[in-house]
């Protein structure tokens, strides 16, 4: 008999998706039973002083801040970036222990070429720092994560729906099972509406609680960045986006007080960062081009430094390290007289802030600016090194000392005191906090648990 090779591969296929839900019933419930359960939520780029305004509606929230416990402000690390302080949130270390610069992995693809940042690399290839979900599996813990970042190919996290999707996992089956998902809505899911995704993200978030019940879920939700940065923070799209987030919060809840586990559950809700508004560009890799540092050839421009701009910072990578020694102070002396440049720091300066010393790790920058509000850093090498126009409208990669930068903090549940106000309170005492609900060490975290919420 002729198979033709679609065929062959339509039921390798649909042998692999029936190995994958045969694991699933095998492992379903495997923490339900007994152990503890956290839940971190991070809701991207949520601004600790949104919460001040009284009309803004967030009940769920609110809700668990009277009957657990809170922070006035959570200090995130520098950069004030995504995944850096995702990362944070889970090791008890800032970059310059977990070497997590960008939103993935920062490289030169390309001989003289731009520094790019890639996100889909393995998490052992990216995070220098033992993670809460490495502590759990060690103790025997089941884990689970949506939509969590600098986690790709983690190996100890048992349940996964990604920032990108893989048709192949058992939590997306389990979503088309339900016929919440199609193949084609999994395919195209990066290309959909921020709303929908954060819904399907929370899907399965509840399927993975629910269904799996791991003792740890780590769950991101993405709108509150996207929106911020297209509307700015604080504006009626912001809190449209801050309400929505809420919404799903909700679901979870609800989800979970059905299922009978609400009792048992810790609730950890956080923002990686806060946000700040911009009306002014500043495109760094200009002065490059100025000095002759950086070439056109060939309509492309080539050369042994560059700046990576991230929005309130930029680091300058030197890739000719002949340069080093000359470029770095001129640049130094350069940038710090700037309009809408906060701050320049060399590598023995930004040590000071939390950011890697050049050695350890090729993430580390040689040159570390911060831009002063309403500025921000863009790419471009052509034209104005200044403009009174920013692709955005929203950023954040600020100092973690401007207060526009602050993030959300609230525990509840068991375990957590209620009407406990902690204050201000930095994010490196998140993960040791969550280490102690679940009973596993976090040697390397700089800072100590939050006792005062604890039962």
């Amino acid at each position: 008999m002729i198979v033709s090779l679609r065929a062959v591969s339509r039921l390798g296929s649909l042998l692999l998706l029936l190995i994958s839900l045969s694991a699933a019933a095998q492992n379903d419930g495997s923490a339900a039973k007994s152990g503890p359960i956290v839940v971190l939520v991070t809701i991207d780029g949520f601004p600790a002083r949104a919460l001040q305004d009284p009309q803004l509606p967030m009940p769920t929230l609110r809700r668990m801040i009277v009957n657990g416990t809170h922070a006035d402000a959570m200090i995130p690390i520098n950069p004030t970036v995504t995944w850096p302080n995702h990362t944070a949130l889970i090791t008890g270390v800032d970059a310059s222990a977990h070497h997590v610069m960008a939103n993935g992995r920062i490289e030169f693809p390309t001989p003289g070429g731009p520094a790019a940042v890639k996100p889909w690399v393995p998490k052992d290839e990216l995070v220098n720092a033992r993670t809460l979900y490495e502590a759990a599996a060690e103790k025997g813990m089941t884990t689970g994560q949506v939509d969590w970042v600098a986690i790709y190919g983690a190996k100890d996290v048992q349940w996964q729906f990604g920032e990108k999707p893989e048709w192949t996992s058992p939590i997306v089956q389990d979503l088309v099972h339900q016929g919440v998902l199609t193949q084609e809505q999994v395919e195209r899911f990066n290309n959909s509406s921020p709303a929908w995704r954060d819904q399907i993200w929370t899907d399965a978030a509840i399927d993975i609680l629910i269904h799996h019940t791991p003792n740890l879920l780590l769950f991101h939700l993405l709108q509150t960045d996207t929106l911020q940065h297209e509307y700015a923070p604080m504006t009626s799209a912001a809190y449209a986006a801050y309400a929505y987030a809420d919404t799903q919060l909700t679901r979870l809840v609800d989800a979970a007080r059905a299922a009978g586990l609400l009792d048992r559950i810790t609730f950890v809700i956080a923002s990686d960062h806060g946000f700040g508004s911009v009306k002014h560009a500043i495109r760094p890799n200009t002065v490059l081009a100025q000095r002759g540092i950086l070439t056109k050839q060939d309509g492309k421009y080539t050369g042994g430094a560059w700046f990576l701009p991230e929005g309130g910072e930029a680091s300058l990578y030197i890739r000719d390290k002949t340069l080093r020694a000359k470029l770095v102070p001129e640049l130094k002396t350069y940038f710090s007289s700037m309009p809408g440049v906060d701050g320049a720091f060399t590598n023995d300066e930004a040590q000071a802030l939390g950011i890697p010393v050049i050695g350890a790790t090729d993430q580390a920058p040689d040159l570390y600016l911060t831009a002063s509000r309403d500025y921000a850093f863009w790419g471009g090498e052509d034209g104005p090194l200044t403009q009174d126009a920013y692709p955005v409208t929203g950023s954040h990669g600020y100092s973690n000392k401007d207060p526009e930068m602050q993030a959300l903090f609230v525990a509840s549940g068991d375990h957590i005191r209620a009407g406990v106000d902690l204050g201000t309170i930095t994010n490196l005492r998140v993960a040791p906090t969550i280490a102690k609900l679940l009973g596993v060490s976090l040697p390397a975290a700089k800072e100590q648990p939050l006792d005062a919420a604890l039962q």
